[in-house]
């Protein structure tokens, strides 16, 4: 894609500073430019900071949107995993108080 829009996604975490580690900040900016490159898609920049990773893709915003969503999911199941810790990124309170799941 060549010429095409410019959007910037940034997923943050709710709590913590989950990327202040280097090795799982490493981890995550290289998952997403695996997943950039799995999917055809220009990944223009990558900001990390400690509590957030910032990207901008050569895409349409709603692209953008639908892969910060697969970033999240994918950057959560490996950090589970290595850490035996339920998110990385943290889960938002429903409007009843409970925690939001991935399904």
């Amino acid at each position: 894609m060549s010429g095409g829009a410019l959007s910037a996604v940034r997923l943050r975490a709710l709590e913590g500073r989950p990327l202040a580690d280097e090795s799982v900040r490493a981890m995550v900016v290289a998952a997403a430019e695996a997943l950039a490159e799995r999917e055809g898609l220009r990944l223009m920049r990558v900001d990390a900071e400690p509590s957030s990773i910032t990207f901008s893709l050569e895409a349409e915003r709603i692209v953008s949107i639908a892969f910060a969503t697969e970033l999240r999911r994918i950057t959560t199941a490996w950090y589970t995993a290595k850490y035996h810790e339920p998110t990385l990124w943290g889960d938002p309170e429903t409007r009843e108080g409970e925690r939001w799941k991935d399904p």
